[in-house]
């Protein structure tokens, strides 16, 4: 076989470092950019009540998150234990985050999963699942946000209210034929480059659409509290919507420099001063990015170590189940 094979061997090694020594270096370049005597100032001075609520919130966001796996889990079939994937999803997030999709939300999948014994087909499954599931959530919130007019625009900006009131009802508009899609259709399966994708069905889109929606809107609150309240929370919601889009589309490492500047652009001035924006937004980078890495970093080395056991326990459970 293929995977007995010396040269394989070696390569799949090469590769294990080369992604190792990639994790790393990208880790490097994020704390680089990292202000750290501001990091621990804020969070030394900021108010602890907001901090507590805060972390809670942060811990509820990324279990939401998690259910994203499980939901692909309940889409493919396969028998890894929940607390496995759980565990898969809150290291993927907390890299995806910092060093992007392609590092955390794929890359890391596919090593993880495939040390715990999962093929690459499924594994293509469950991170395009996640993926899904966490922009229909972005569409529903975005749509009813925007189409309501929560989000107010400054004179001048280059999207303008009518402009996002009609964004938001074109989304909305997706939701709707999305949905139809999932109920009505009569072909329920794509192949793409050899993976077969499957549309899921309404129940399932719906929990989608549930899971995602209640993570976007905690996410929002977090930094609606560490602003000390003093925005409305649809405003505060709106302006993460804007700039996590933004964020996306400039791709910059856990947007640094694109949230800050959205926020600063679209709150600052009459609602809250600049200096409590931008505290808030570090107390939000430290809370829900930098911890969570940290955390993440020890528990994925962790998980490297006991792998090969995992996945030998993982196969024969796989074998019984057949």
């Amino acid at each position: 076989m293929m995977a007995d094979h010396p040269r394989w061997k070696l390569a799949k090694k090469i590769l294990t470092w080369l992604f190792f020594i990639a994790v790393i270096v990208l880790l490097v370049l994020y704390a680089r950019k990292v202000n750290w005597h501001d990091v621990i100032e804020v969070v030394v001075n900021y108010n602890r009540l907001a901090i507590l609520a805060s972390v809670a919130l942060v811990v509820i966001s990324y279990l939401t998150y998690g259910i994203y796996d499980l939901i692909g889990q309940s889409y493919c079939g396969h028998k890894l234990q929940k607390r496995q994937v759980m565990l898969v999803s809150f290291i993927c997030y907390a890299f995806n985050l910092t060093l992007s999709t392609w590092v955390g939300g794929v890359a890391m999948r596919y090593r993880l999963y495939s040390r715990l014994g999962l093929d690459g087909s499924t594994i293509t499954r469950i991170f395009s699942l996640s993926i899904a599931t966490n922009w229909l959530g972005y569409v529903l919130v975005s749509g009813v946000v925007f189409s309501a007019g929560m989000v107010e625009i400054p004179p001048g900006w280059f999207v303008g209210e009518g402009t996002l009131r009609a964004i938001g009802i074109g989304l909305l508009a997706f939701v709707v034929v999305y949905l139809a899609f999932c109920a009505f259709s009569k072909r329920r399966r794509w192949t793409v480059k050899g993976h077969t994708l499957a549309l899921p069905s309404l129940r399932m889109a719906g929990i989608q659409f549930v899971v995602s929606s209640a993570n976007w809107l905690v996410m929002g609150m977090i930094i609606w509290l560490l602003l000390a309240e003093k925005v409305d929370y649809p405003q505060v919601l709106g302006v993460l919507l804007i700039s996590s889009i933004a964020g996306v589309i400039i791709h910059i490492p856990a947007g640094i420099g694109v949230l800050e500047a959205v926020f600063l652009a679209l709150l600052g001035g009459e609602h809250v001063s600049h200096g409590a924006i931008i505290a808030a937004l570090l107390a939000y980078r430290v809370l829900y990015f930098i911890a969570p890495l940290l955390l993440a970093l020890v528990l994925y080395l962790l998980l490297e170590s006991k792998a090969k056991s995992l996945r030998q326990k993982n196969v024969q459970e796989m074998e019984k189940s057949v």
